[in-house]
């Protein structure tokens, strides 16, 4: 994904001279889009990483939760998640051929509905960011054979911003201290315990350990043995 910019400050020329305007860079809409591509390339059909879904269920998922309060409530409130699961499972029975599937994830694809919240730009970046990533990784690994992607240092420095906003709930679970640590320098105290582990990786590598994709996450491990055995047996993730 490469957006040419590489600083979070942008200086803008107006009529009235130059003004200084600190901007999160915006990734949405491009992931938005190779989410899309990823999902048309892989057919209805096919694996992913999240447990027993194939890609028409998984495109069935993102369509709803921008179109269905109850089924994006259902992925947060627990009470409300087998109605949101069942909702995404009858639309993915409706998918019967290819062009089913391909009109789906177009629909996705266009982006969300007029009255829909995803239309305020702050809760598309907090909501969607991640969300994209992460499920355009459980397409592209649920096969044999993957590689990772080079990722603009913007997008990198993005997702690395946002992981750390949700990493101590991330790792809630897990009986010790987490560090999360990028090779280029930044690191993030996500739990503090009295045995720590260290988690090394990029920060998309990062985020799919942290969202429990933790088989696929291509990272390293610092700690006491006993301490990285625990880590690797414990639940991660929401």
């Amino acid at each position: 994904m490469n957006n040419g910019r590489n600083s979070r400050t942008d200086t803008l020329r107006k009529s009235s001279g130059d003004v200084l305007v600190s901007q999160v860079m915006h990734f949405v809409d491009p992931s938005r889009e190779v989410l899309a591509e990823t999902l048309l390339a892989a057919g209805p059909d096919s694996p992913t990483l999240c447990r027993g879904w194939k890609t028409k269920d998984l495109a069935a998922h993102l369509y709803l939760r921008e179109r269905k309060a109850a089924v994006g409530l259902g992925l947060i409130i627990k009470s409300l998640s087998k109605a949101s699961d069942k909702a995404t499972a009858k639309l993915a029975a409706k998918i019967k051929t290819a062009d089913d599937y391909t009109e789906l994830v177009n629909t996705f694809r266009s982006g969300p509905p007029v009255l829909s919240p995803m239309k305020i730009k702050a809760l598309d970046e907090s909501s969607n960011l991640i969300e994209y990533f992460v499920h355009t990784e459980d397409v592209r690994r649920a096969v044999d054979r993957w590689a990772p992607r080079a990722l603009d240092e913007g997008y990198s420095d993005a997702l690395w911003d946002e992981l750390i906003k949700r990493a101590a709930i991330l790792y809630r679970g897990v009986d010790l201290g987490i560090v999360l640590v990028c090779p280029s320098g930044p690191r993030h105290v996500a739990k503090r315990a009295p045995v720590s582990v260290a988690i090394v990786g990029e920060p998309g590598e990062l985020l799919m350990h942290a969202h429990g994709r933790t088989r696929h996450a291509l990272v390293t491990f610092e700690g006491q043995p006993d301490a990285v055995a625990l880590l690797q047996s414990a639940e991660v993730g929401l």
